[in-house]
C-alpha cells in the first residue's frame, strides 16, 4: 500500500514537472544585423530599378527592427513600408495576396479596418524554415508589384542565413 502511494505520488510530481515545462514557449526571431541585412538589400533592389523606396523589417510580433530610406524616397513611403511589414507579420502572409484575397472576397475585404494593415503589394512575411520571424515591407516604387518585387530579391539574397 505505501508502494503504491509513493508511486502515485512519484507519477502526479512528473505530471506538474512536464504541465511547467509546457508553459514556456522558444520562439525563434529575426536579429537587428539581419534585418539591417534585409532593409539594405530591398533599398538596394529597389534602387537598380530606379526606385527611390522605404524598408521596413518587423520582428515576429510586428515591432519595428530596421527601418532604411533612400535619398530622395517620399515621406509617405515610410508609413507605408511598416504597415506591410506589420501586415505580412501578423498575417503570415504576403500583402499583394491579401489584396488580391480582399478584392475577390467580401468578407476579407474588412482587413482593410484593422488598425495597421495595409492591403497593398510590398510586404512578405521572413520565414526561417516554416517559422516566421518577422516582415519585410517596401512602398515607394511606382506599383504594389514593384515593390513586392524588391522585397522578394531582398530576401532571396539571405536565403542561406533563414535555413
Amino acid at each position: 500500500m505505501i508502494t503504491s502511494s509513493k508511486a502515485l505520488c512519484a507519477v502526479l510530481l512528473c505530471s506538474a514537472v512536464t504541465t511547467a515545462f509546457a508553459q514556456v514557449r522558444t520562439e525563434r526571431n529575426i536579429s537587428l544585423s539581419l534585418a539591417s541585412q534585409i532593409a539594405s538589400a530591398g533599398v538596394a533592389a529597389c534602387a537598380e530599378k530606379g526606385y527611390a523606396v522605404a524598408v521596413t523589417v518587423v520582428d515576429r510580433s510586428g515591432q519595428v527592427k530596421a527601418m532604411h530610406r533612400a535619398d530622395n524616397a517620399g515621406p509617405h513611403t515610410l508609413a507605408s513600408s511598416q504597415q506591410k511589414a506589420y501586415t505580412s507579420a501578423s498575417a503570415k502572409s504576403a500583402t499583394l495576396a491579401m489584396m488580391e484575397g480582399a478584392q475577390k472576397n467580401p468578407g476579407a475585404a474588412n482587413l482593410v479596418y484593422l488598425p495597421g494593415f495595409l492591403l497593398l503589394g510590398g510586404g512578405l512575411p521572413i520565414k526561417a524554415g516554416d517559422e516566421v520571424i518577422g516582415g519585410i515591407g517596401i512602398g515607394g516604387a511606382p506599383g504594389g508589384h514593384l515593390d513586392d518585387q524588391c522585397a522578394q530579391t531582398a530576401l532571396e539574397k539571405v536565403k542561406d542565413q533563414l535555413k
